[in-house]
């Protein structure tokens, strides 16, 4: 069973910067996604970053060229380098991994495993 913790969040101003780090263990599979999504109150989930075994990365629209997800060469840490945050970007933001290592950014939110999450408030 693959575990996950996240943790780094934490009150931050707009225009700021902030990185979110995912601790994650007994992760067997050879191939795989990994990747971020965020809920804010009251909106659906949204997929925000997705990185593959084959280290391809792709962005929501949203956070393109503002968020940067990245993992370590053991594959057990990922990191979501936020900056320039928006009022817009305040969310719980969760880390997430599947075995189906061709799923799209849009569909992090449906990963088969998925921490418990982590707060980001954005104040204007």
């Amino acid at each position: 069973q693959v575990q996950l913790v996240e943790s780094g969040g934490g009150s931050v101003q707009a225009g700021g910067s902030l990185t979110l780090s995912c601790a994650i263990s007994r992760n067997t599979f050879s191939r795989y996604s990994m990747g971020w999504f965020r809920q804010a109150p009251g909106k659906e989930r949204e997929g925000v970053a997705i990185i593959n075994s084959d280290a391809i990365t792709a962005y929501a629209d949203p956070v393109k060229g503002r968020f940067t997800i990245s993992q370590d060469s053991a594959q057990n840490t990922l990191h979501l380098q936020m900056s320039s945050l928006k009022p817009a970007d305040a969310a719980m933001y969760y880390c997430a991994v599947d075995r189906r290592w061709w799923l799209l950014v849009h569909e992090v939110a449906d990963f088969y495993y998925k921490g418990q999450g982590t707060q980001v408030p954005v104040s204007s």
